[in-house]
């Protein structure tokens, strides 16, 4: 799995002209599901998202996580993480996970950050064409594949 996290003072995702999602401080996360996948990796990209310390503490200094700061999330799938750019000018998204293997995988990983965010999250719509309007704060983008941890 690969994720983009981008720190934000505001966000929303809207799909056909109908807004889905909105939040205030806080995180989008863009999420690349592979085949190989697995409940390990969803684990992993969980604890690492919530305890990531890129908020600012009380001197301004990113040192407080998400759980601390109280922030929001929308989560919004994003299979073109996965695209290979090696031969020619056209993508290649062969290691992109099809849907029937994607979006198990996709509602656990909205499941398993609640449950360790302890609140709800905002999502897009797997497979809409969406529209993502944000405000990165910093900014601050970073990028985690859970195929290497160490």
């Amino acid at each position: 799995m690969k994720i983009v996290i981008q720190r934000v003072s505001e966000a929303s995702v809207v799909i056909n002209n109908y807004e889905v999602a909105s939040i205030q401080n806080g995180l989008v996360i863009l999420l690349g599901i592979e085949n190989e996948d697995n409940q390990e990796d969803i684990n992993w990209l969980c604890n690492k998202i919530i305890n990531l310390r890129i908020f600012p503490d009380v001197d301004g200094v990113m040192n407080t996580s998400l759980k601390a700061s109280g922030g929001d999330v929308i989560l919004v799938s994003q299979f073109t993480l996965h695209a290979s750019t090696k031969k020619g000018n056209r993508p290649s998204y062969i290691k992109a996970a099809k849907p029937e293997v994607a979006i198990p995988l996709y509602e656990k990983f909205i499941e398993t950050l609640q449950n360790n965010l302890e609140k709800s999250i905002q999502t897009g719509e797997f497979g809409a064409d969406m529209k993502v309007h944000l405000v990165n704060d910093g900014p601050v983008t970073i990028i985690i594949d859970s195929k290497n941890k160490v």
